[in-house]
């Protein structure tokens, strides 16, 4: 397969949908498993995990969730782990964590409305993903162009992983930059 295929064809995103959430409370051992269905396309290895029990412990006991009732889930908790799992890849819990506070998200007292925000936020994320999907294709093909005459094969895969780890770094930077900028 070659290269522009198999971009094509890979899974770049996924996101707990709010029409996925069931109306009533979730155990944590359901919550991992509807992490683990929705994210299961992520996975670079069939053993790995997307979500575990003591991480969902460490987002409560870092301050990073509602506070739990009865031991129960709300759709508001799912979505908030959802959020935490999406930053947590490239930042730190300690940014993240500063990053809720600062939205209001994360607090019982909160004015900001999570659904919204949470829907806000998967607009935005699948604008990005087809951007994304069309912006590594476009390197693909200029990756392709640069190399077309070298003897390796993977010359061409390599300078595109590297091109999309640079810019991967540039955005993480970016983000933390803009974390120390809010208040706290």
């Amino acid at each position: 397969m070659n290269l522009q295929n198999r971009l094509h064809d890979m899974t770049l995103d996924a996101h707990i949908q709010p029409g996925q959430l069931p109306d009533l409370d979730l155990y944590m051992d359901q919550v991992i498993q509807l992490f683990e269905k929705t994210f299961a396309g992520l996975k670079r290895e069939e053993k790995e995990k997307i979500m575990t029990k003591t991480m969902i412990n460490n987002y409560a006991k870092g301050g990073l969730l509602l506070p739990v009732k009865n031991k129960r889930y709300t759709k508001e908790h799912v979505m908030l782990i959802g959020l935490i799992y999406e930053m947590k890849g490239s930042l730190a819990l300690k940014d993240v964590k500063k990053t809720l506070e600062q939205a209001r998200i994360s607090q019982p007292e909160s004015d900001t409305d999570l659904n919204v925000f949470y829907e806000q936020f998967l607009e935005r994320a699948e604008q990005e993903t087809e951007a994304v999907r069309q912006s590594i294709q476009n390197q693909a093909k200029v990756a392709e162009k640069a190399v077309e005459k070298a003897a390796d094969p993977y010359v061409q895969q390599v300078l595109l992983i590297l091109s999309l780890l640079h810019q991967s770094n540039l955005y993480r930077r970016a983000a933390e930059n803009l974390i120390d900028d809010l208040p706290g």
